[in-house]
């Protein structure tokens, strides 16, 4: 007998929940105290965005929507390493990485309302990302599809592509993480592993010691970091989109956090979650730790975070009061972007559309 292959997945975390560096060899970006202040303000916007939108859904001012509540840092971490080059294929917990990418708040606000104008996004940046992927794990595809393109073209570009941990079961994602294997595509993989694919644990969700090690297969590198880490989430997105955009091929980060929130609006967590397991959660949540870092180092203090969260706070109101102001689209915009051509029977649906909505 001999041994034929041999594998390992590295876990990396430099910032523990109590603000504290984790080792003397950190990254660059740990003592980049001007970019740690921007993560922490964008990780706070896309906190009081998602408090916002549950109280609009709840008041009935918008449909279902998916929080990212205690997982700020991963979508900012790798969406502040994206260049403008670069593609982003979101799925419906990607708010954050979406805004770090030129997506304005009440875009997002526009789709969850049911406003297809929400995936018009205005930003010449943002313009070539793809629309949000409510089905599961598409978006994993779609990054492959675009991947190769660039390839074809010679092109030192980027796609970044997130999915749920419970997405990762899903064949689409396998067959993502193939092609993009065999045909050494520039995707970087982020798994946002928040512990619970609606209300199934991992522990019933995958045999595996990690989600990571699914990359093993397609002969793709692969990583664990401590998803309520920015400087580590930061730091591994960085490597990988700079392997990517120079032909180094596909990388996976699992990033570990835990979600402090229903599933969606439309989710009540309590009827599953364990006992203790919020309160123990929101002693490691991204926010508190980062600001313990920058409060450590001179770098914060209680009159900038009160200037700070009063910033935040009238920048998500003013998104709230565009996406309210927004007039109503015309019943028959539905079809519109259905096909370069109507076919017939679409068609009549359109013009009964605009019959029963001149009533």
């Amino acid at each position: 007998m001999s041994i034929v292959a041999q594998f390992e997945v590295k876990f990396y975390q430099y910032l523990d929940e109590n603000g504290e560096l984790t080792s003397a060899d950190m990254p660059a970006v740990a003592k980049d105290f001007e970019t740690l202040r921007k993560l922490y303000r964008d990780m706070a916007i896309i906190r009081q965005m998602d408090s916002k939108a549950y109280a609009l859904q709840r008041t009935g001012k918008m449909g279902t929507y998916a929080a990212a509540t205690g997982q700020e840092a991963i979508g900012v971490g790798y969406g502040a390493v994206m260049n403008d080059a670069d593609v982003l294929v979101p799925y419906y917990r990607g708010q954050a990485a979406m805004i770090q990418h030129g997506v304005r708040i009440e875009e997002i606000l526009l789709y969850w309302g049911g406003d297809e104008r929400g995936s018009d996004f205005q930003n010449e940046v943002a313009r070539q990302d793809f629309p949000i992927a409510v089905p599961i794990a598409t978006q994993s595809l779609h990054a492959t599809g675009i991947a190769k393109a660039m390839k074809l073209r010679k092109e030192k570009r980027c796609v970044f592509t997130e999915i749920g941990e419970g997405g990762t079961s899903q064949g689409d994602f396998y067959e993502a993480l193939n092609l993009a294997g065999i045909w050494n595509l520039g995707v970087v993989f982020v798994i946002n592993n928040n512990q619970w694919a609606i209300s199934v644990p991992s522990k019933i969700q995958t045999a595996c010691q990690t989600y990571a090690q699914k990359a093993i297969a397609a002969g793709i590198e692969c990583l664990q970091v401590d998803g309520n880490d920015v400087i580590a989430m930061y730091d591994a997105a960085q490597k990988a989109a700079e392997k990517a955009r120079n032909g180094g091929g596909a990388t996976v980060i699992e990033a570990i956090s835990l979600r402090l929130c229903d599933h969606t609006t439309a989710d009540d967590a309590s009827r599953y979650r364990p006992k203790g397991e919020l309160e123990e959660g929101w002693q490691k949540e991204p926010l508190v730790r980062l600001r313990k870092y920058l409060e450590h180092n001179g770098h914060w203090s209680e009159d900038e975070e009160k200037a700070m969260q009063a910033e935040v706070v009238a920048l998500v109101q003013q998104a709230v009061d565009n996406y309210i102001n927004t007039p109503a689209d015309k019943p028959e915009a539905m079809f519109d972007n259905l096909y370069a051509e109507l076919p017939e029977r679409t068609l009549a649906q359109r013009e009964l559309a605009i019959s029963r909505g001149a009533k």
